[in-house]
């Protein structure tokens, strides 16, 4: 008669399916703070408990029916360690006399094959592989589990949601508070190919609009460089209605003209200009004195 396994051993198989099974149509944990995933845990644990009940009335049934020596090889290994035991039957060898029952008459080469079974847990997880894949089929063709364009409108939504918050919480950036940081080149440069490159030319060097490159400006109502680009990218100029109102407009915020400001004061004065023989339009105004930041 074969040992059985506690029904701790159950209930832990059980709740790690559950687990699996869970965040298969959940794609998160947070259904382990649900009441409704630890009612079905509480749930498996009692049909466990009945299921080892049953168990225990069959194998008494089946233990009354044992001849005197098998009861006494029974219970001696029942003594064993359940995980121990399960250790020793892995990797359990069959003795010459057991072999020989299981022989296989045929052979090659002088091999000879043994009908050997599969180990249990091997089985097992041949069955979980296969009752995963097929739950797992379902859910991917019925349902929107790893579906990349679901989980890419979610994750979406989650990060657009997150930046509404950010930018609600955070005050607005206007000219008086704008600074100017090389930490918002990279981003400004790529707001400028957006909004400014059309007019200016990706690198600043101007075209239908002037070179950003050089000290030559039409429009100075600042005091300094960054303070300048960031009036004229709000404001607009008041010479030129190609050059819009982006800011006042809505087209771009305070905090992105800002990253604007620091990519053209990066060109404009961490880089040599560009100049007319290099492609650069030709200078436009006056010479600008600006005042350091």
């Amino acid at each position: 008669m074969k040992q059985r396994t506690p029904v701790v051993v159950n209930i832990l198989i059980i709740i790690g399916l559950l687990i699996v099974f869970y965040y298969l149509f959940v794609q998160s944990y947070a259904f382990l703070g649900s009441p409704y995933f630890w009612g079905t845990v509480v749930i498996a644990g009692i049909l466990a408990y009945i299921h080892n009940a049953i168990g225990d009335l069959i194998e008494n049934n089946k233990f009354k029916k044992l001849s005197p020596e098998e009861k006494a090889a029974y219970l001696a290994e029942k003594k064993i360690p359940f995980f121990k035991r399960m250790y020793a039957a892995a990797f359990k060898k069959q003795s010459d006399t057991e072999e020989k029952d299981i022989l296989i008459d045929h052979g090659f080469d002088g091999i000879m094959e043994l009908d050997n079974q599969l180990p249990k847990w091997w089985v097992g997880l041949f069955y979980f592989g296969t009752a995963f894949c097929i739950v797992y089929i379902a859910a991917y063709a019925f349902t929107d589990f790893a579906h990349p364009l679901s989980e890419y409108e979610k994750e979406y939504k989650e990060q657009m949601a997150s930046i509404a918050i950010y930018e609600a919480s955070q005050p607005p950036v206007t000219i008086e508070t704008a600074k100017y940081s090389a930490d918002n080149i990279a981003e400004g440069k790529e707001l400028f190919k957006t909004n400014c490159a059309s007019c200016h030319k990706e690198d600043g060097s101007g075209g239908i609009g002037p070179n950003l490159t050089d000290n030559y400006w039409i429009n100075q109502p600042e005091k300094t460089l960054f303070k300048n680009v960031f009036h004229m990218d709000w404001n607009g100029s008041p010479t030129n209605p190609a050059m819009r109102a982006f800011g006042k407009n809505g087209e771009v915020s305070g905090a992105e003209i800002e990253k604007i400001a620091a990519y053209v004061y990066h060109i404009n004065q961490e880089l040599p200009p560009v100049t007319p023989a290099q492609g650069g339009a030709a200078p436009q105004g006056t010479e600008a004195h600006w005042e350091k930041e």
